[in-house]
């Protein structure tokens, strides 16, 4: 059972991939419309900055090789994202992303770096950079829960992506039981919320995948409430 943590990392580095390389059908879509259209560069910004820290984290502390390759993808995968966007948005889209990518991507993660080579050493560098790291995770698989907002109002999954929810799901459970193997707190503690985020959009995903059901459940609702209180009901990453 010695190389089960190898093992269990693999898998979560297979997931990690499928979840950054899941966007792809948008950027096609840029692409061949040659626009960028109504669609938002933060999020791929947020996520290579989160990439490059988990790189960071995994080169830093021993043995965590497995953490830093798939993000070292990661940074790849994302800095592609945002040189399509730069090349692709309106003037206005890419005005932001050009100084979000700069504040974010360049300031801030230099900023941490730089601090974290210079101020700190040993364990206390790898937890500061891990806390940091474990609360950004956290943050962004908490992201897709604006789409869970708009799925329980129009009681429609069609902006809810699926298979993105289900693989944040699985990645986040199978880094979570790495992270009990090799006794990594931070790399637990942040995909294990992932994993329960993710759990709950999928649940969210059943309950209204059914147009019918979900009809009949806002008819139910519409004569249990009075008319003002039911006109108001209603997720990367």
């Amino acid at each position: 059972m010695e190389n089960l943590p190898f093992i269990i990392g693999f898998l979560g580095n297979i997931f990690s991939g499928l979840v950054f390389l899941s966007p792809v059908g948008t950027f096609n879509r840029i692409i061949k419309n040659g626009s960028t259209e109504d669609f938002d560069s933060l999020p791929y910004i947020c996520t290579l900055l989160n990439s490059s820290l988990w790189t960071y984290y995994g080169i830093i502390k021993p043995g965590s090789y497995l953490v830093s390759t798939v993000n070292c993808f990661g940074v790849i995968v994302e800095s592609i994202y945002i040189a399509l966007f730069l090349q692709f948005a309106h003037p206005k889209m890419r005005n932001k992303t050009a100084s979000l990518a700069g504040v974010l991507n360049l300031g801030i993660l230099a900023t941490i770096l730089l601090l974290g080579q210079l101020l700190l050493h040993g364990q206390m560098r790898i937890n500061v950079i891990g806390f940091l790291t474990a609360g950004l995770t956290i943050i962004m698989y908490s992201s897709p829960f604006g789409v869970v907002k708009t799925v329980v109002t129009t009681k429609s999954v069609e902006y809810m992506p699926f298979f993105l929810s289900f693989f944040l799901f699985l990645n986040g459970g199978v880094w979570t039981l790495y992270a009990l193997l090799v006794g990594d707190w931070f790399v637990g503690v942040s995909n294990g919320a992932g994993c329960f985020l993710g759990a709950v959009q999928l649940i969210i995903y059943v309950i209204y995948r059914n147009p019918n059901s979900s009809k009949q459940l806002e008819d139910q609702t519409e004569c249990l409430l009075p008319p003002s209180s039911s006109s108001n009901s209603r997720v990367e990453t």
